[in-house]
């Protein structure tokens, strides 16, 4: 039986190659996360020991959205580094934690999910909106 790879290619090999492209970005955008976490995490931990908690975490966080965007444009969607795509790249993580925030409110409030286990499926969820506006915004003003 002939792979949904192959059977697409047969009927669009356009449509083929952007899904490749896609499932290689998709895979690497989660492993760019991965090493993005525990960079700004361990960041997080080393400056502990000079700093109050919630300095420490604001240090990190603001590290992670740029190191986030060195790993997207680099590594996942392949791109150069631009000015204007950096300035913009924070938005990703305000609109990430605007609707996740939201989606944190139903789960808890209206669909009584526990508060502890929710926003493991917050972040699960808006995985896709974060690839997705990442991916438009490294390729902002590019070729491709």
């Amino acid at each position: 039986m002939p792979s949904l790879a192959s059977r697409v290619a047969s009927i669009n090999p356009h449509l083929a190659s952007r899904l490749r492209s896609w499932i290689g970005e998709a895979f690497r955008f989660l492993i760019g996360g991965l090493l993005n976490l525990g960079i700004s995490y361990g960041g997080y931990l080393l400056l502990l020991h000079w700093l109050h908690y919630v300095a420490a975490y604001t240090i990190s966080y603001v590290f992670s959205i740029l190191t986030s965007y060195l790993f997207s444009a680099w590594f996942v969607f392949r791109q150069p580094l631009r000015a204007r795509a950096a300035l913009y790249y924070p938005l990703v993580y305000l609109v990430q934690f605007l609707v996740g925030y939201a989606l944190l409110r139903i789960l808890v409030e209206l669909l009584r999910m526990p508060a502890w286990i929710a926003p493991l499926l917050v972040s699960t969820l808006t995985i896709p909106l974060t690839f997705f506006m990442s991916r438009s915004i490294v390729r902002l003003g590019g070729t491709r």
